[in-house]
């Protein structure tokens, strides 16, 4: 059963309960009132009869009757009946008598209150009040229900071909209701399915509203947007990758080549190959890393949390210097908290680092700042031109001073990738006597204006 069927079922159902119970309430409103009003117009006419002198007149040797005359079984006066020590009395002429249970007879003995009940006498449907008459007697009043029970039948009736007239109602305004609801559902399933079908993940759902289908919608259109971006990550690492990889493979493959004619080489230029072909192998296991380290930098491996930059700094230098034992590195470390992932923070200072010792002159010297949430890593070397300074941060972008230099291009684009996962920002610019200043800013924690003991400072 589909869910339009479904949703068209819950509100048949609900209708039709809704509809029973008021069709019983409205029923058994309507039978007590009319019911009711039988009861006091049978009250009203033991009220009368009360108030008149009844005689019991004798009209032959045990038969009594009453001098009320009263129409059979009904008429405005109803039926009379009177219960006493002879036994039940009716009018001349009465020959249909009321039944007489034991608690008339406790009436009439004063034990008991009076009462009404129902009754079948001769085939008609009555309704009888017996009161009590005098010390000894008990009155019993009757009238048919016969227009009642009409009038209540057919109410049952309408109340019937009213209740099924609303269930199917109901069902017509579900159906249309439900087309309407779930318009934006097979909008979405359609979509859905288009998108398996085509793999287009730049397909958009209609997002307005603020409803819940709106929030399915942009929830759908959100991981659309996740996926698409995904998937141009893979294609963009795999572009690059084959792009990178293909000159240092075609180079690898000619030296192996030519390795395998040794015996042709000339002395010593074997033992100069295989160095050049660990070089290679070196240069790509370091670009392979760069490659996977940016494909991961733009999302971060793992949970922020509030870290020292500045110890990290002083981490990232220790290593470059056991790296770079030809570069100077000197320091000026502020207490400095923000929130990050360390790992992503050390790797961006260690490839800022690495920067700077690369076009740093022999014996240069590398001078690295942390304060306030941002690190300034400043070299002597020949300095950024103008012209690359706005694409140094650019994946692959190397300027045609660097073309000649070791490297893949994706240091600093990993540097910048890192503090714009971060909140921050990272920026190059000529220093003053040479050479170039990076700054990597990042958001400061909360925890930045504590002190040691967590009090504010």
């Amino acid at each position: 059963m589909s869910f339009r069927a479904r949703l068209t079922l819950v509100a048949a159902v609900a209708v039709a309960v809704a509809v029973a119970v008021a069709s019983v309430v409205a029923y058994v409103a309507v039978r007590n009132q009319l019911r009711g009003q039988v009861d006091e117009a049978l009250e009203d006419r033991a009220k009368v009869i009360s108030r008149i002198p009844i005689r019991v007149v004798e009209s032959a040797p045990g038969q009594f009757f009453l001098r009320i005359p009263t129409p059979e079984l009904g008429g405005p006066g109803g039926y009379v009946q009177v219960v006493g020590p002879e036994g039940a009395i009716r009018g001349p002429g009465d020959e249909l008598p009321l039944p007489v249970a034991d608690k008339t007879e406790e009436v009439a003995a004063g034990t008991e209150e009076q009462f009404f009940a129902d009754a079948e006498v001769v085939g008609i449907h009555v309704r009888i009040l017996t009161t009590r008459l005098a010390p000894g007697y008990a009155l019993q009043v009757s009238r048919p229900l016969t227009e009642v029970d009409d009038s209540l039948e057919r109410l049952r009736t309408v109340l019937i071909l009213i209740s099924l007239g609303g269930i199917g109602l109901a069902v017509a305004l579900g159906l249309a209701v439900a087309r309407t609801a779930l318009a934006p559902v097979r909008r979405l399933t359609e979509a859905t399915e288009e998108v398996t079908a085509t793999r287009d993940l730049s397909r958009r759902m209609d997002d307005e509203g603020d409803d819940e289908l709106g929030r399915l919608a942009a929830s759908f259109n959100t991981m659309l947007a996740a996926l698409e971006d995904s998937a141009r990550s893979q294609r963009r690492f795999v572009a690059d990758a084959s792009h990178e990889l293909r000159t240092p493979l075609t180079s690898l493959r000619t030296n192996i080549e030519v390795l395998a004619r040794a015996d042709a080489l000339p002395p010593g230029e074997r033992e100069r190959l295989l160095a050049d072909l660990v070089e290679q192998l070196a240069e790509m296991s370091e670009l392979v890393a760069e490659l996977v380290a940016l494909d991961r930098s733009k999302d971060l491996p793992g949970e922020q949390e509030d870290v020292r930059l500045d110890l990290l700094a002083e981490e990232a230098i220790e290593r470059a210097r056991r790296n770079r034992t030809g570069v100077t590195f000197t320091a000026e470390l502020h207490e400095s908290v923000v929130r990050g992932v360390p790992s992503s923070i050390e790797r961006a200072i260690g490839n800022l680092l690495d920067n700077a010792a690369k076009w740093s002159p022999p014996e240069g010297d590398v001078e690295v700042t942390v304060r306030d949430g941002e690190v300034v890593v400043r070299d002597h070397g020949p300095g950024i031109d103008d012209g690359d300074l706005p694409y140094v941060f650019d994946r692959f972008y190397r300027a045609p001073s660097a073309r000649g230099q070791p490297g893949s291009g994706l240091g600093l684009a990993i540097v910048r990738q890192v503090a714009e996962a971060h909140g921050g920002g990272v920026f190059a610019e000529r220093a003053e006597g040479g050479g170039t200043r990076v700054r990597l800013a990042f958001p400061a924690s909360a925890a930045a204006g504590l002190n040691g003991r967590g009090d504010a400072l």
